[in-house]
């Protein structure tokens, strides 16, 4: 797949940002963030309004930038602050020399998805990096891709999410329903305190050590995974989510398969992202945008790890997640716990996983922020995807077309990646 650009343009608001807005000062839980974009593909078959509908969506991304004002501005480091200067997101067009169904699914390496992006997932933080950058990637077909890239120092894939929806919503021309109105409040909850941010050995360039595998369970795979341990959830109304299964199982997987490289177990920590929306005292709007993300965590010395399996994973993943949406409810309420739980833990946990003789893995779910549902106007996503991520160990969760499954994308060194893949179960699964 060769990918060739076409055009790069930066699209500035339909209308300037307002003195009391040009300098946005970011959240201590933004400044702890490592140097890196947050990214995402959504990929349309061709469509006959598809040419019509390309040609309204650059004016009205600058219909949406006010709302979204630090998008088109640039971090200034030194400051720990977005220049709020409107000098505009970046807007690219590619074309690209293969079908859009070439490269749908197992169609492609997770590696080459990253030409669909307009910049490498580390290139961000320096004041040329423009927040917010868009490619539109055209295919032989008629299809399109795009391709999204957005800093993690100022948002997380959620507020990607949210701007997408208030983008598509724009294109439509749709001003039924409820309104998309962001707000960028959590400086306001988590004061900025100019720390450093944490290091989880992203950079501006490829890395060629970390490498990606996506997994596809299936609703028949879920459901087998449900029947392993319905018995835990007898008295309950609901069944255990999609998500709580997959992390369960492929945490068993992960530990199995270091215990095989490695011939002897090792200490592991499972750390469990929570979305913090709607779930805090005063509740934060679903639309909020910045990195607000809480943990779930697990931590169990070497010996213990052998007894992890599926069945007794699924109940400590689940305590680890209900506890980390419990803690939501005083967050913003009691600001020194609400600091201990969305700093001071994380950065614990950060120096924590450069310890060779602990095996951390990092789990966190998007398959809730409705990527399958944007419509620019020529239908709904056929698909949608992440790329190569240079995260040691970071497991991110999508969701499926048919919402029903879940698509897992795991980054791996690639000496681990061997023996992952050699494990028996999950030889099963992709056979």
């Amino acid at each position: 797949m060769k990918v060739k650009i076409l055009s790069r343009k930066l699209i500035k608001p339909c209308t300037p940002t307002p003195e009391n807005r040009r300098s946005y000062k970011i959240a201590s839980i933004d400044e702890i963030n490592p140097t890196m974009n947050v990214v995402g593909i959504l990929y349309y078959p061709f469509n006959d309004k598809m040419e019509h509908v390309l040609k309204n969506m650059e004016e009205s991304l600058a219909q949406v930038l006010p709302q979204f004002y630090p998008f088109a501005g640039r971090y200034i480091k030194k400051a720990y602050s977005v220049d709020c200067n409107d000098e505009g997101a970046e807007y690219v067009e590619a074309q690209v020399d293969c079908e859009l169904l070439d490269i749908i699914g197992s169609g492609v390496e997770p590696g080459e998805l990253n030409d669909l992006l307009p910049l490498e997932v580390g290139a961000a933080d320096e004041f040329t990096d423009p927040i917010l950058s868009i490619q539109i990637n055209k295919f032989k077909c008629g299809g399109i891709a795009i391709g999204a890239c957005i800093s993690h120092r100022i948002v997380d894939a959620c507020s990607l999410g949210i701007f997408l929806s208030a983008w598509t919503k724009a294109t439509r021309g749709d001003s039924t329903g409820e309104p998309i109105i962001p707000n960028f409040d959590s400086p306001f909850y988590f004061p900025g305190r100019n720390l450093g941010e944490l290091d989880f050995g992203t950079s501006r360039t490829r890395d060629s050590n970390i490498v990606t595998k996506r997994i596809l369970f299936g609703k028949k795979v879920i459901a087998n995974l449900r029947d392993r341990v319905n018995h835990l959830y007898v008295k309950r109304e609901r069944p255990p989510s999609r998500v709580l299964m997959v992390t369960s199982f492929l945490t068993e997987a992960l530990l199995r398969s270091d215990r095989a490289k490695l011939g002897k177990p090792r200490a592991c920590l499972i750390h469990v992202a929570a979305n913090i929306r709607e779930r805090t005292i005063p509740p934060l709007s679903k639309y909020s945008c910045g990195n607000l993300v809480s943990m779930g965590l697990e931590e169990y010395a070497a010996e213990e790890t052998k007894s992890l399996d599926f069945e007794r994973l699924v109940p400590i993943v689940d305590s680890a997640t209900r506890k980390a949406v419990a803690e939501c409810t005083n967050l913003l309420s009691d600001g020194e716990f609400g600091y201990k739980v969305m700093v001071d833990e994380y950065i614990d946990i950060c120096e924590k996983s450069n310890d060779d003789n602990l095996n951390c893995l990092w789990f966190t779910d998007w398959s809730k922020f409705g990527y399958y549902e944007k419509d620019f106007g020529f239908g709904t996503p056929i698909w949608t995807s992440i790329v190569n991520i240079p995260v040691k160990n970071l497991i991110i969760l999508m969701n499926t077309k048919e919402d029903d499954g879940i698509e897992a994308w795991l980054h791996l060194h690639k000496e681990d990646m061997p023996y992952f893949e050699q494990d028996e179960e999950i030889k099963k699964l992709v056979t």
